[in-house]
């Protein structure tokens, strides 16, 4: 393989993560922090667990030592819109895997079996397991631990099968064209 086709194949690695991951961006946008936590204008000093859960705040008693003279705690006042915002993100990424996973895998599979030119089936395939890592990552932190080991474990399996299967279909071609 010369460099020409090893460039190639890298661009089509970078092309095809851009139009995967714009693609799903262009379906499902991202919740904007704004939209779920207003910026507080006024400076407004809050002493009491009562107004600062009028508020949507969560109050946090001072358990420990030293603490401010005669203040009992202190109010996060966003406490309550940034569970909201977390909760939506979770659902966002959620829905981002669910379509990432299966394009990642399709592209990977068009640029295995379709393209005989080795730079594009590369790329594509490398294109491919970008998206896939774009779907998995910004979901990953909100899986559990046994979806990760299974989900893990399944990519491991259909990975090591289609490397022996796509192996094995190159060599017949191979065989071919020696006799």
């Amino acid at each position: 393989m010369n460099l020409k086709n090893i460039a190639i194949g890298i661009a089509i690695i970078i092309l095809t993560s851009f139009v995967t991951i714009y693609g799903i961006a262009l379906l499902y946008s991202q919740p904007e922090y704004s939209s779920f936590c207003q910026e507080v204008k006024t400076a407004e000093i809050i002493e009491t667990e009562q107004r600062c859960l009028d508020l949507g705040g969560q109050w946090n008693s001072y358990e420990s030592s030293p603490k401010p003279e005669g203040v009992m705690g202190y109010c996060d006042r966003d406490f309550t819109c940034r569970q909201n915002y977390e909760s939506a993100m979770k659902k966002h990424f959620k829905q981002v895997f669910y379509v990432a996973l299966p394009i990642g895998v399709i592209v990977i599979i068009i640029g295995a079996i379709f393209f005989g030119l080795e730079s594009v089936g590369a790329g594509l395939m490398g294109g491919g397991i970008v998206t896939l890592i774009y779907g998995a990552g910004g979901y990953w932190q909100y899986a559990e631990n046994l979806m990760k080991f299974l989900l893990s474990l399944a990519g491991l399996i259909v990975i090591i099968y289609f490397a022996y299967w796509f192996n094995k279909r190159s060599e017949k071609k191979t065989n071919k064209r020696k006799k």
